[in-house]
C-alpha cells in the first residue's frame, strides 16, 4: 500500500547569516496525525527551521510544502491561512487584551476582519461572532482557561501564558502547528495539562511538530522523531530507536549527558 502524501515536505533547505550557515541542506517530512518531536544540540539550525517554515525567515534555497502547497518564501498570514500555526518559546500573548479577545484574533475568517464582513446582515453577522466565542470558550475550557477568559493577557502566569499561546493556535484551526519548546519554564502541574492538551488534540486529528529539549517529554508526546545536528538532518525514527543510535549519542545525547 503506497503511504499517505506527507502534510509538510522540507526539501534541501539551505539558511545561511554572514559566514554562518545555520540551515545547511536539511530535508524531511512531516506525517499527517503524528506528533513529531524536532531534537537536536542548540545551534543544530532547528529554530531557524522553524522561522523558515512559518514565513518568519525566507530561504536562500531549497523548497518548503504544505498540502501541496509551495510556502517557502510566503508571508506568515498567507500561510497561516493555509492551515499552518506556531507557537514561540517565549509567548507573545497580546497583553493589553483580555485572554478571550487574544483567542478571537485569530479566528479563521473572521467575517469583520474581510470588507464582506460589512455586507453581513446584523443579526448574520452577530451569529458569526457568537459561533466564535462559544469556540474561543470551549478552547479555554480544553486548556483549562475559561475562568481566566476576562483577565488581561499579561496578568497570566508563564505556564498560563503557554497554554494561551496553544490555545491561539487551535483557535485557528489548523492543520499543523509548529509548537516551540512547549515545556520550558513550565511548572509541573501547568506541563501536565499543556500535555494533555496536545494528546487531546492530535486525538482530534490535528498533527504537531515540535521543538523540545526535554527528552521526557519527548519520550511522552512523540510518534516520531527527527534529529537535526549543523543544520542538516541527522536521522530520524521512533523515540526508542533514536535513543539507542550511536550517532545521535554522540551528536547529541553525550553533549546533554555530559552537562
Amino acid at each position: 500500500m503506497r503511504s499517505p502524501e506527507p502534510v509538510l515536505d522540507i526539501r534541501q533547505l539551505r539558511k545561511s547569516f554572514g559566514g554562518l550557515r545555520a540551515v545547511d541542506g536539511c530535508t524531511f517530512t512531516v506525517q499527517a496525525g503524528r506528533i513529531t518531536a524536532l531534537i537536536g544540540p542548540n545551534g543544530a539550525g532547528k529554530t531557524t527551521v522553524f522561522h523558515l517554515i512559518s514565513g518568519l525567515l525566507h530561504p536562500d534555497d531549497g523548497e518548503i510544502w504544505f498540502r501541496g502547497h509551495r510556502i517557502d518564501g510566503l508571508p506568515p498570514h498567507a500561510i497561516a491561512r493555509l492551515g499552518l500555526t506556531r507557537t514561540f518559546q517565549i509567548p507573545r500573548e497580546l497583553q493589553r487584551l483580555t485572554v478571550l479577545e487574544n483567542l478571537l484574533l485569530y479566528a479563521k475568517n473572521h467575517p469583520g476582519e474581510r470588507l464582506t464582513g460589512a455586507l453581513f446582515g446584523r443579526r448574520r453577522f452577530r451569529a458569526v461572532e457568537e459561533a466564535l466565542v462559544r469556540r474561543a470558550e470551549e478552547i479555554l475550557d480544553l486548556v483549562d482557561l475559561r475562568h481566566l477568559a476576562d483577565e488581561y493577557a499579561g496578568h497570566l502566569s508563564g505556564g498560563q501564558k503557554k497554554l494561551l499561546e496553544l490555545a491561539r493556535a487551535l483557535m485557528a484551526h489548523p492543520e499543523l502547528v509548529l509548537l516551540d519548546e512547549p515545556g520550558a519554564g513550565v511548572n509541573p502541574t501547568l506541563m501536565k495539562r499543556l500535555v494533555e492538551v496536545i494528546q487531546q488534540a492530535n486525538r482530534r486529528g490535528q498533527t504537531f511538530l515540535v521543538i523540545e529539549h526535554d527528552m521526557d517529554l519527548v519520550m511522552t508526546l512523540s510518534h516520531h522523531v527527527i534529529v537535526m545536528s549543523q543544520g542538516r538532518r541527522l536521522t530520524e525514527g521512533p523515540f526508542e530507536e533514536i535513543r539507542r543510535n550511536e550517532e545521535v549519542l554522540e551528536h547529541y545525547f553525550g553533549q546533554v549527558h555530559a552537562k
